[in-house]
């Protein structure tokens, strides 16, 4: 895994990456991965029913339950996959260096902003239902002072002991964006704001970005003291569909172009919706080493608006467990013919899925990407 890190250091792509039942995430590239690159990722509902882990607050706050649960989740996948199957590739049951990624699921931001998280036994922790911010709060907020964040802090001690215990801190914390963070803090409140008080969408979106970019930057300083260098940001989009593109242009593209600026590369997380309506904003975009949407997009003016980046299609865990053979080869093919070299990114797949369809999907991969890397 000390390999792998340094050749990330390097990178100017970054790939999707799934953890052990966390939420989808992106990591630098090694600039070696093949055409069609699946990344397979289960839900904390799979590993409660294979195993029986708890993954309530006691596994985003104690470092120490959720490292042996990590190994016991790698041997699970190890015992089901194997080696060939490359699921959740810094974690395995041998030398499980990545025992951050996961961690409070996608709710960092909204706790640092003191929006409580209600924790799942087979689930990744939701929000409390809001709104929690009233007008008069939005419009007198600040950002949170992370000195005296007493949130931030314990998150802060977890590191020291998983550089103790590793001897580094690897993995890549679920920062969101924007409107999925503002949605969590102002709830449906949000979208009338942006017809009737938009001064008050621009201010909370500030606020949150100025906090995704300071929280990033001393998470960077403290995992490089430890020897883990890292220097991309991804955002998560996953909200977009709700709004039009003008919206889009007018109130998170500002802030999408500033997180932008502030690190050397940026992935993009677009869900899997049809990414259509938003493709030549997300083109403003500068540095963008990643991006994904869903199959129904226009794959092919995808891959000409971004040529240099490492693209991937969130291919519905739905699409996963219902589709036939024949109809996944078509599929995956189409794929490739369109898109590629990309992700295949396999997330959230539950219970309902045999183990029988994720060989189905390595097997398919690798053919097609033998097939089209030697075109």
């Amino acid at each position: 895994m000390l390999e792998i890190e340094q050749e990330e250091e390097t990178s100017t792509q970054l790939i999707s990456y799934i953890a052990h039942a966390a939420p989808a995430t992106r990591r630098p590239a090694t600039c070696r991965e093949p055409y069609l690159r699946p990344e397979i990722g289960f839900t904390p509902h799979w590993f409660h029913e294979a195993l029986g882990i708890d993954f309530g607050e006691k596994w985003h706050i104690n470092p120490v339950y959720r490292a042996d649960s990590i190994v016991a989740m790698a041997g699970e996948i190890a015992a089901r996959f194997g080696s060939r199957c490359e699921i959740g590739v810094m974690q395995s049951s041998d030398n499980p260096v990545d025992l951050l990624t996961g961690t409070f699921g996608a709710l960092l931001v909204p706790e640092l902003y003191g929006v409580a998280s209600w924790y799942q036994e087979a689930d990744w922790p939701w929000s409390e239902h809001g709104p929690h911010y009233s007008d008069e709060m939005v419009d007198a907020l600040e950002p949170p002072d992370l000195d005296e964040n007493v949130f931030w802090n314990d998150f802060m001690e977890q590191l020291d002991w998983i550089e103790k215990q590793t001897g580094q801190i690897a993995g890549f914390m679920n920062w969101q964006g924007v409107v999925n963070t503002s949605y969590r803090l102002r709830g449906e409140s949000l979208f009338t704001d942006m017809i009737v008080a938009p001064d008050r969408v621009e201010l909370l979106f500030d606020c949150i970005s100025q906090t995704m970019i300071e929280g990033i930057q001393r998470l960077y300083s403290r995992q490089e003291e430890s020897g883990v260098k890292l220097t991309h940001i991804t955002i998560s989009n996953c909200m977009v569909n709700m709004l039009s593109p003008k919206h889009y242009q007018k109130f998170v593209l500002p802030y999408d172009l500033r997180m932008a600026e502030a690190f050397t590369m940026i992935g993009v997380h677009n869900c899997a919706w049809n990414a259509n309506p938003y493709l030549d904003h997300y083109a403003e975009i500068p540095k963008v080493a990643y991006i994904d949407m869903g199959i129904e997009s226009n794959l092919v003016k995808a891959k000409a608006l971004f040529p240099k980046a490492r693209r991937a299609i969130m291919y519905t865990p739905m699409d996963i467990a219902n589709k036939d053979y024949d109809d996944l080869a078509t599929d995956l093919k189409y794929i490739a013919q369109n898109y590629g070299p990309c992700d295949l990114v396999c997330a959230d797949i539950d219970t309902g899925t045999p183990d029988k369809r994720v060989h189905e999907i390595y097997e398919l991969c690798e053919k097609l990407s033998e097939e089209y890397s030697t075109h």
